[in-house]
């Protein structure tokens, strides 16, 4: 599936992942995840994609997107928008796919092997674009959840699909250590 010579860029929809490893019940160890892809083949970038609430004071993600900026990983954030939704709930929507796709593009001369961590079917057309330009594609997301995080139309686009479940051991934080909290407001299906 991977080749040592192949130059990987790892493209992380933070949303999307965050849901995925909560349904299967563990939290992702990013400083892991970083390594265990370094493992497979020269690891040229990885791109972390979120929406921020800006008008919190306090956001409780701060301290993760610090830590990743400052830890290998390329932060890529906007401002998550707010509105109330036809029946008054609050509701949040900060949708990061044009972001990730513009950035995964833009590297299709130098990369040769695309990781893409999400379920999202959005990112079919941006596989079958990589794919046109002679670029690998793996897609990380899970099936064993019920529902399966992954839109069918996006693991059979790519090349390859990584259940997240079967890299748990690899990237899963230790659960003796205290997990970063991270609630999840995004809510991309509102678009």
């Amino acid at each position: 599936m991977f080749d040592a010579r192949e130059k990987i860029a790892l493209f992380i929809d933070g949303a999307n992942l965050y849901a995925t490893s909560k349904s299967l019940g563990f939290d992702i160890d990013y400083r892991k995840l970083l390594s265990a892809f370094q493992k497979r083949g020269y690891l040229l970038r990885a791109y972390y994609y979120t929406a921020l609430i800006e008008d919190q004071e306090y956001s409780s993600i701060r301290p993760l997107i610090d830590w990743l900026d400052y830890n290998g990983y390329k932060v890529v954030t906007k401002p998550a928008k707010e509105f109330t939704d036809a029946t008054g709930r609050r509701r949040v929507k900060g949708n990061m796919d044009i972001e990730l796709a513009i950035d995964a593009m833009e590297l299709a001369d130098v990369v040769d092997h695309y990781v893409i961590f999400s379920g999202d079917g959005d990112f079919r057309s941006l596989v079958e674009a990589l794919q046109r330009r002679g670029r690998k594609v793996s897609v990380v997301s899970t099936m064993t959840s019920q529902p399966p995080m992954i839109s069918d139309d996006l693991r059979r686009q790519a090349d390859n699909f990584i259940d997240v479940m079967s890299l748990k051991g690899e990237i899963g934080r230790d659960p003796s250590e205290r997990p970063v909290r991270r609630p999840e407001p995004m809510d991309d299906d509102d678009e």
